[in-house]
């Protein structure tokens, strides 16, 4: 009995906290269930929830074509059998095809395209805006012109002077656009007085062998820039240095070889000197003469 009693004999101040828990409880179960813990209604504006569902379908729909495989431009000589059946050849006429290309011929048009595969009319006309032939394809005439143009050698006379050409003059030389012109005239006014020979254009960057020569059948240095030219056999370091591309160490390498050779007899004899530009070897021609 005593052992009970010690559990159930509280304090003053345990009673007053067992009675307040009690009257929290009592008061918190009447607030339930006299006060509305409900949700109110929501006004729903179905104008611009439609609105908003519309912007969404619309955002979907651009995601779902960004996603879509993209077709580009080729050339339908070199479809391969994946490629083939992407645009929904057959195996035949895929067949006809490659079998046509292994004669070493080659499809030129999107009629000769329909003729060698057969393939219907509505996937020529699905795929063939698709199809990309080079510019002599396209433009046979511009191709026959400019062949009998380059097969016909212009005299000095006739062409124009590469110290004065204009952008727009270059421009006019088969494959020689805005970049190269650009380049051509800024390393020409690089110089007072522009170029000094033809033999410059091999220092413009980007122009290949066969486009200097292009511009060469249509273009030469007629009024060249003024230099002083140095005589070879007397030359000191201090007069070599100051021509393009030779530097300290191969003016003193030119020397001693003239020293070894008792004088040069032939300027192309300077590619015999070590560490010489042998490919510059023509502009460095330009500077220098012998007795």
């Amino acid at each position: 009995m005593n052992f009970l009693k010690s559990h159930f004999t509280f304090s003053r101040e345990q009673r007053n906290g067992i009675f307040l828990l009690l009257l929290i409880i009592i008061l918190l179960q009447v607030l339930y269930f006299f006060v509305d813990f409900s949700s109110k209604d929501v006004i729903v504006d179905h104008v611009k929830f439609t609105e908003y569902t519309k912007e969404i379908d619309s955002l979907r729909l651009v995601k779902l074509e960004e996603k879509k495989t993209k077709t580009y431009p080729f050339s339908p000589n070199h479809i391969t059998d994946f490629k083939g059946a992407t645009l929904g050849m057959s195996n035949k006429e895929i067949d006809r095809l490659l079998n046509f290309r292994k004669q070493d011929q080659w499809i030129n048009s999107a009629k000769q395209f329909q003729e060698v595969t057969k393939v219907s009319d509505s996937l020529l006309n699905k795929i063939s805006p698709l199809f990309k032939f080079p510019d002599w394809v396209i433009k046979p005439k511009l191709k026959k012109q400019q062949t009998t143009y380059n097969n016909e050698p212009k005299s000095f006379a006739q062409k124009q002077d590469l110290n004065k050409a204009t952008e727009k003059q270059l421009q006019g030389v088969y494959g020689v656009g805005t970049t190269l012109s650009k380049r051509i005239i800024k390393y020409r006014d690089k110089y007072k007085g522009g170029f000094i020979e033809d033999a410059q254009l091999e220092d413009v960057y980007g122009l290949t062998p066969e486009t200097r020569e292009r511009i060469l059948k249509e273009f030469i240095v007629k009024t060249p820039r003024p230099i002083i030219k140095i005589e070879l056999n007397i030359a000191k370091v201090e007069d070599l240095v100051n021509i393009q591309y030779i530097d300290y160490d191969v003016a003193y390498n030119i020397i001693e070889q003239r020293q070894l050779r008792e004088g040069y007899k032939s300027l192309d004899e300077l590619i015999k000197v070590k560490d010489f530009p042998v490919n510059k070897i023509e502009i460095i021609k330009l500077y220098l003469y012998l007795e």
